[in-house]
């Protein structure tokens, strides 16, 4: 019985870490697009879709958004940028100080 038991709890924690682990990851898809007017350099832009992600890991790695009124903003990762709903895309950067 201890070992059905155990058998049961691993798999519970193994569906759990699993149910969680896919939270993190953002729905997102990837183009290449210029960087601007006769720019030969490609930068990849992620597009946040739905459904938008609902936790996302601690971590830095910076993302300069692109929000729905045009305003760009730095976000720790992808994810946590595509989990805000004014976000319509990123570029893996933190976004360029402006003064």
């Amino acid at each position: 019985m201890n070992s059905l038991k155990s058998f049961l709890y691993m798999a519970f924690c193994t569906f759990t870490l699993s149910i969680t682990l896919n939270g993190c990851s953002a729905n997102t898809s990837t183009e290449s697009t210029s960087l601007g007017k006769g720019d030969s350099k490609k930068n990849n832009v992620t597009i946040c879709t739905e459904p938008r992600p609902q936790i996302c890991t601690r971590e830095y790695k910076p993302v300069c958004a692109k929000l729905r009124d045009g305003s760009v903003k730095t976000y720790a990762t992808g994810c946590t940028a595509c989990a805000d709903s004014n976000v319509i895309s990123y570029v893996d950067k933190a976004c360029a100080q402006t003064e």
